[in-house]
């Protein structure tokens, strides 16, 4: 969900790109949720910068690492905006020509910046059963804590979205679709996750 992620508390998410949503805007949840909620994985290591990337979304994921998944083209960069699709924060899009496969990342700059940000923000999604009613952890990538987030499961149908936590108020969503299965879908959503924080580990 990501996101999107990728990936509302109150009323509705803001972005939902097959499985991935993130929440909403204008709701009651607090960046400090991480802190008060036991059950939202904690980020131990140091927090991540991405404010750079806000304008160069698809800065994130380096070539090698894409042509490695197969995507040649160059990404589809869609700014921070107010609709339903673009208020979570900043996004790229990759798509491999032909295959119905696609690759997406949402940075949630616009979630942190509306109170909702990070992990807690997921999580409270998840809760309140809007958009996010799929949820469950996933391994660390890079350290830094994730989860398997959207509005229901459908990694046995080849498409995988998770959210890792990068700050206590800041996450990223990644969704990979149109895979051939759970396996398939979700390497490829670990890795692009896994190239977005070694990105962000060198800005």
């Amino acid at each position: 969900m990501s996101l999107v992620v990728s990936a509302g508390l109150a009323t509705a998410c803001t972005s939902e790109t097959g499985g991935a949503a993130s929440p909403a805007p204008g709701t009651s949840a607090s960046t400090g949720t991480s802190q008060a909620d036991p059950e939202v994985p904690k980020v131990t290591q140091p927090p991540l910068d991405a404010g750079k990337y806000a304008a160069d979304t698809c800065g994130l994921l380096p070539q090698d690492l894409l042509a490695s998944l197969k995507y040649t083209d160059a990404g589809e960069y869609h700014p921070a905006g107010n609709t339903p699709l673009t208020a979570a924060g900043p996004s790229c899009s990759w798509k491999i020509k032909g295959e119905g496969i696609g690759l997406q990342v949402i940075l949630g700059t616009g979630n942190r910046d509306n109170g909702v940000g990070g992990l807690a923000g997921t999580y409270a999604a998840y809760r309140q059963k809007k958009l996010v009613r799929f949820l469950e952890p996933a391994p660390a990538v890079e350290g830094y804590p994730a989860v398997y987030a959207g509005v229901q499961d459908e990694r046995s149908r080849g498409t995988c979205a998770m959210d890792v936590g990068i700050a206590d108020d800041l996450s990223f969503s990644v969704q990979a679709q149109g895979y051939q299965g759970q396996d398939d879908s979700c390497a490829a959503a670990a890795q692009a996750a896994a190239g977005v924080v070694k990105t962000l580990k060198g800005a």
